[in-house]
């Protein structure tokens, strides 16, 4: 069996910078989530060992999404400046490990990724993809030959989820996310599904009719069985929870082709350029991981803690 890994890069970071106590290179950089990040990187690879591996970011634009719903993620709040500034370090140790990076002009890392995915699927050298990644919308990709990695307690510990997994966890199956997410909305990326119905609810009438259109179909025929005040709810919100389906669908068909060979994962222990790197951000610990070599970082200069900054829980370094 060939496996492919694909990391949602972002999502990854997010969840590096606030899981590790502020830590700065001896250049003075914070490198919090790039520690954290980078940890996540060597985990993935020692536990999934991946045959091919590659790293999905978003761009600093608005996506179609945007455009479908200007207040779409209107109430996210802005990055830190000081992750902000991570991320371009994170795509340099990852470029140093010789893993290709992917993004799309007008899409999200989430649509590169089921890109991706497909391609590879669709490549007779492949026969598993596992995705890595923080958000439940990914969880609608799971099926035939992808599965979805996602950590279950900061970042050290995951879970995998197959079809089987989605539907303990949601309570609906992975090609039924999208109606479950249609009729919930998602307050994190600010699409409001239908007013007043809540996940049970939600759960309850994709048991019933399947999919947001047969809801609305069996509305328009009259063979309704839940409840009048349901109905209600459901008629008075049919736009939204037609825009919010439209929003949570993540496409499959981002213009982009993808290399398999590139994605190759070669001689990663014999990499001097990511050793390197790592020396140059101060990551000793994380140099005897690569190598397995316990002398290698003896003439490299260590990570500190940095007193400026205080966003990281703390207490998790020696989780990963």
């Amino acid at each position: 069996m060939k496996r492919l890994v694909l990391i949602d890069g972002h999502a990854m970071v997010y969840r590096a910078y606030y899981a590790y106590p502020a830590l700065s290179s001896p250049s003075g950089k914070l490198v919090n989530a790039v520690y954290g990040f980078t940890a996540l990187l060597l985990k993935t690879i020692d536990e999934l060992k991946p045959d091919y591996l590659a790293v999905a970011f978003d761009l600093p634009f608005p996506t179609f999404r945007h455009a479908a719903y200007i207040a779409y993620q209107a109430k996210r709040k802005s990055m830190d400046l000081e992750m902000k500034d991570q991320i371009s370090i994170v795509q340099e140790v990852v470029e140093a490990a010789d893993i290709p990076i992917f993004t799309a002009p007008g899409f999200e890392a989430d649509d590169v990724i089921a890109t991706v995915a497909r391609q590879a699927i669709e490549h007779k050298d492949v026969n598993e993809v596992i995705v890595v990644t923080g958000d439940r919308d990914m969880l609608q990709l799971v099926g035939e030959g992808v599965k979805i990695c996602m950590p279950a307690k900061g970042i050290s510990q995951t879970r995998i989820f197959d079809s089987a997994g989605v539907r303990e966890y949601l309570g609906v199956t992975p090609g039924q996310v999208v109606d479950y997410k249609a009729l919930t909305g998602d307050p994190s990326d600010n699409y409001p599904g239908v007013p007043g119905i809540g996940p049970k609810t939600a759960v309850t009438l994709i048991e019933e009719y399947g999919t947001l259109e047969n809801i609305y179909k069996r509305l328009e025929a009259r063979d309704w069985k839940l409840g009048k005040n349901i109905a209600k709810k459901l008629v008075e919100g049919q736009e939204s929870g037609v825009l919010s389906k439209e929003l949570a669908t993540i496409r499959d068909d981002v213009p982009l082709e993808f290399d398999l060979e590139r994605a190759k994962l070669n001689g990663f222990k014999e990499n001097k350029r990511l050793i390197n790197k790592l020396k140059e951000l101060g990551f000793r610990s994380l140099i005897v991981r690569v190598t397995g070599n316990a002398t290698a970082e003896i003439n490299s200069k260590s990570v500190k803690k940095n007193p400026r900054a205080g966003n990281g829980s703390g207490g998790q370094i020696g989780l990963i």
